[in-house]
């Protein structure tokens, strides 16, 4: 007659585990790409913004100056963070031109295919990373 088996043996036991590390060690990393590139959007968006803010400001003051005493309740410092505290945004502007960065901060500043975004008056987007060779390619994702 044969006893009935209850439970889990140590062999099945430790086959489950090796399989939940494996899936863990596959996981862990495509999700920390996927929430950088995510994160991107808060840069792109941050600068997009403050660009706009400043041309409101330009076209709003006389003369027209991005560094008029009128645009300052827009920017009351120089550099910033994003809600989410992934960039810190950087203005400098004179009276002709602007120039705004995106730094990242924390966790984000493991991103080194779209490290650091920029742009200027004239729309220049520029990008510092591994995947800058076109600043298209960290822009557009």
């Amino acid at each position: 007659m044969r006893r009935e088996q209850r439970g889990v043996t140590l062999m099945e036991l430790l086959i489950v585990v090796a399989i939940v590390g494996l899936l863990t060690a596959i996981a862990i990393p495509s999700y920390r790409q996927y929430s950088m590139r995510a994160n991107r959007t808060d840069a792109k968006t941050a600068l997009l913004q403050a660009a706009g803010s400043l041309e409101r400001c330009y076209t709003g003051s006389t003369p027209y100056a991005y560094n008029s005493t009128q645009c300052d309740t827009s920017f009351p410092a120089a550099s910033y963070n994003t809600p989410s505290g992934t960039y810190q945004i950087t203005v400098t502007r004179n009276a002709q031109t602007f120039t705004i960065a995106a730094a990242p901060q924390g966790r984000q500043a493991d991103d080194t295919g779209c490290a650091s975004f920029g742009l200027t008056d004239t729309g220049l987007q520029s990008v510092t990373g591994t995947l800058s060779t076109t600043p298209e390619q960290c822009w557009r994702k």
